[in-house]
Parts: C-alpha cells; sequence; structure tokens
C-alpha cells in the first residue's frame, strides 16, 4: 500500500471511529444540540417508530356527516349548458349575429364567431319553478329535488385536464380521485364488496381511462374496481371448477400465509397489503358481487322506472340501477362514465345532443325517484356533469344540421342533489351569453371542498404523506366550503 492510499484509508478509518463513538453518546448528542441551538441543522430528523397500516375498515368521519356514499354520474364531453340547463334568450334574439366578445377557441380551424340559437324550448318546473330545455322531461319531474349549479369553472380548456380537474382536484395526471379519497377518509361499510367502483359503459371506455378511478400516491387498496357493462361485469370473479369449493379454500389459506409471513419480513410495503386485501376481498365477493349486480329480482315497476324495457335507455340505466343496489350494500362511492365523446358536440349538435340526452334523461331521474323511496337520498349524494360545457358560438360552420359548439370551461353546468345538498335551488350565474361565469363562482375545488364537508371531512384535515410532502384532494389551491349549497 503506497503512503497516499495509507493516509486516505486512515482519514477514513478515524472518521469511522469518530462517527461510531459519537453517535449514540453523551458527546454526540451535545454536539446534535449545539447546532440545533446555533441553527447549524437543516431539519430535525424524527424516526417514524409507528407501522402504518391502511384497510378499508369504516372510519368515524371528522366530524358529524351528512352524507355516507356518493353516486356520480360523469357525461365525459362537455354537455351544453345553454342547451339544457342555463336558458339564455340572447342567443335566440342574435342567432346568426357575430358575437360581440373576445372567445378562447379550443379547436381555432373549425371556429366561427357567429352565434348559434337554442333549438330547443325552455319551461318552468316544479314548485321551484326552475327553467329546463325540453331535452330533459324526466329531470323536470325530479327538479324539485335537484341543484343545479350554473356557474361551474376549470379554466382548462380540454377534456384531459378538465376532466382531472373535476376528478381529481387538478389538472394533473398521476392523483388519487374524489372516491378514493373518500375511501381513504372514511373506509366502507361493505365488506363484502368494493368500496369504490367505476361502471363503464358498453361503447368504450372515457377519456383518461383507468386515471378516472386511480388511487394516484394514495396506498393501492383506496383504487376503484372497474365493472363491465355485461356479463360477466367482473373478470376472474369465479375460480376454474378443479379449485372450487373445499380446494380453493385450502388453496386461497395456504396463500394467505405465505403472504402474510412475507409481509412480516417487509413491513410497511403498501402494495403488498392492498394485493392481500385484495384477493380476501375477491373471495367474499364470489357470491356479493353477483348478487348485487344482478337486477332480475327486481320489481318490474322499477326496471319500467329506469327504462330498462326500452332499447335506448336500458345500458346506461341498468348501470344506475345496479349503483343504487351497490350504495344500498354499503359501498362508499360508484361512479358511472359516458364513453369518450358521448356529449363532446363539436359537430351535428341538433342531431346528437337529443340521443344523449336520450340515453341518460330517464335513468338519471329514476335514480333520484328510486333513492328517495328507499330513504337513500337524504344520505347519498348524487352528481351529474360533465367536464365542461360549451360556447356560445358556431363551430363547424357547414350547414344547419353539421354545425355544434366548442369547449368552454369557463362558465358550465351541472346539477346535484340529496346529501345535504339544497331542493329545489338553482346557484350561480353565467353573463347573458352563458360564456363565463359572473355570479356565485364554483371552482372545482371549492366544489370538492364542499363535498368532503358534507361527508363530515374537513378537506384542509384529510391529508395523506407523501415524498415528504403533506397532499390533500385541493392541494395548495384556494378552496372554500361553499355552505350556499348545502341544506
Amino acid at each position: 500500500m503506497n503512503n497516499e492510499h495509507a493516509s486516505m484509508s486512515s482519514c477514513s478509518e478515524t472518521r469511522r471511529r469518530f462517527l461510531f463513538s459519537t453517535s449514540m453518546s453523551i458527546s454526540g448528542l451535545a454536539l446534535a444540540t449545539l447546532l440545533k441551538d446555533d441553527q447549524l441543522l437543516a431539519k430535525e430528523l424524527k424516526p417514524d417508530l409507528e407501522r402504518h397500516t391502511f384497510d378499508l375498515l369504516p372510519r368515524k368521519p371528522q366530524f358529524k356527516p351528512r352524507a355516507r356514499a356518493m353516486i356520480s354520474m360523469f357525461m365525459q364531453g362537455g354537455p351544453s349548458q345553454m342547451d339544457l340547463m342555463d336558458p339564455k334568450p340572447m342567443l335566440n334574439k342574435y342567432d346568426g349575429t357575430i358575437f360581440p366578445e373576445k372567445i378562447k377557441y379550443d379547436n381555432a380551424a373549425q371556429s366561427s364567431s357567429e352565434i348559434l340559437g337554442v333549438p330547443w324550448k325552455f319551461k318552468k318546473h316544479g314548485e321551484c319553478g326552475t327553467d329546463l330545455s325540453e331535452l330533459l322531461p324526466h329531470l323536470a319531474k325530479v327538479v324539485d329535488d335537484i341543484t343545479i349549479i350554473r356557474s361551474m369553472h376549470t379554466g382548462v380548456n380540454n377534456h384531459g385536464a378538465s376532466i382531472m380537474a373535476l376528478n381529481s382536484g387538478m389538472n394533473r395526471r398521476g392523483r388519487p380521485t374524489v372516491g378514493s379519497w373518500l375511501c381513504y377518509g372514511l373506509g366502507s361499510e361493505a365488506r363484502d364488496l368494493p368500496a369504490f367502483v367505476a361502471l363503464n359503459d358498453s361503447a368504450g371506455l372515457a377519456e383518461r381511462g383507468p386515471e378516472n378511478w386511480s388511487n394516484g400516491w394514495l396506498p393501492s387498496v383506496y383504487q376503484g374496481t372497474p365493472v363491465r357493462s355485461q356479463e360477466p361485469r367482473i373478470l376472474n370473479l369465479d375460480p376454474p371448477v378443479h379449485l372450487s369449493g373445499t380446494a380453493q379454500k385450502r388453496y386461497l389459506t395456504f396463500l394467505d400465509g405465505l403472504n402474510q409471513k412475507h409481509l412480516e419480513e417487509h413491513p410497511g410495503e403498501f402494495d403488498l397489503e392492498a394485493r392481500i386485501a385484495n384477493y380476501e376481498l375477491a373471495a367474499q365477493m364470489q357470491l356479493a358481487a353477483k348478487d348485487a349486480m344482478d337486477i332480475r329480482g327486481e320489481s318490474e315497476y322499477t326496471k319500467k322506472l329506469y327504462g330498462i324495457d326500452k332499447d335506448v335507455t336500458r345500458e346506461f340505466s341498468t348501470r344506475c340501477l345496479i349503483a343504487r343496489r351497490l350504495v344500498e350494500r354499503g359501498v362508499r362511492c360508484v361512479q358511472l362514465f359516458t364513453p369518450q365523446g358521448r356529449w363532446d358536440h363539436h359537430g351535428k349538435i341538433r342531431s346528437r345532443l337529443p340521443e344523449s340526452c336520450g340515453m341518460t334523461d330517464q335513468g338519471t331521474a329514476a335514480l333520484i325517484i328510486d333513492l328517495k323511496e328507499r330513504g337513500l337520498l337524504d344520505t347519498t349524494v348524487v352528481h351529474w356533469g360533465g367536464e365542461m360545457g360549451r360556447l356560445p358560438v358556431i363551430q363547424n360552420p357547414t350547414g344547419p344540421d353539421k354545425v355544434g359548439r366548442d369547449h368552454n370551461t369557463y362558465g358550465f353546468s351541472m346539477w346535484v342533489a340529496g346529501g345535504g345538498f339544497k331542493k329545489g335551488y338553482v346557484h350561480g350565474e353565467t353573463d347573458e351569453w352563458g360564456h363565463r361565469a359572473v355570479k356565485d363562482v364554483v371552482n372545482h375545488y371549492d366544489y370538492h371542498a364542499t363535498l368532503l364537508h358534507l361527508f363530515g371531512l374537513d378537506y384542509k384535515n384529510l391529508v395523506f404523506h407523501s415524498n415528504g410532502r403533506e397532499r390533500s384532494l385541493v392541494d395548495n389551491q384556494p378552496a372554500r366550503v361553499i355552505h350556499d349549497l348545502i341544506a
């Protein structure tokens, strides 16, 4: 060994001895104290000696809740607010003239500055006297039970970003969705069903697909469970014939033993904990899930109420009925998604918007009626809406039958019901064109703060520590609980 190597080895050995001798000695603690007093320590290190576990056992809310479950009907694409829930006579008065204000188009190549009038008539309904389009005759029958928010705003003018904003709090990918947060905060009342269920359309997934029910950086146990629109609704639920009965029970017992031993050797592996929990849940679901999703035992009155007897409404209405059956059995959150583009009416709005309404209007109204008749509406939040609305001007100006409306995230409508929301109420306003929210604006993070509040959760205190950061559904956005929406 040359002198240089000997010197380096000696220095290294000296440092090791110093660190070893002082790390847990009085002199070492005194040194740390002096450094702290002189503000020379960047951060006090506290070992986390508590082993965190995450599960779906029911948990008490932070304060008295109004809601215990949620059904969200997400109309992906952007329902046109001025054609459905936000009447604007100015559009018909100035139909075909040049719009007098500046507009931000999503698709400038197909844009036009000509105002597009509303082809459908509005009428007041219910004791509340709320105006609704003739395209929503079934919703009109339950208008006294809902709150229409006409001043929604996300301000991110494309589908993906606005979907993320409304579904996960911010217009960024990789974040937990609302359903995951509810399950993280409250657990589940169902021991043999998933806590969070996503009911997808037979025509295909909504934009962003599985991101719509993602757990993000929350532990995997809070991820949503996708359910197909046709049988088998949950894949691989039944075991092979040779593993059924006693053979399956012995196999699962053996597998559980191996998993638990591995978990003891590797504590804190949240994905492994979630996988074990999912295995246990899958075994319990073999009977419970089939029962919950089998509507054959429902009365003929109920099936007709939802429109399951009609081809045009059967698919969506069946999912609405399954959603009721799931929350009835203790599932915390159910989301129904329409496929990508169903409500994205850039063209042919005069034919496509009535088609979309015809598929969904009866089922949504029936869900309100059914929940109310069973005493579930008061504790179940029902949400209907998309990630955006539409503009007051023509898109695709190639003829009356081909025109549509471009995206608008600066002022659009959605409705909510049950779970502590007001009844027969209209909140907020857009300008005279239906273009921008101008009164009592509800940002997506305000809606989320209000939603959590109804579940007895404080949006400031429902947090999760991820990568050294304290994260929440709204994070650092200027959210507020909108008490005007609450009964």
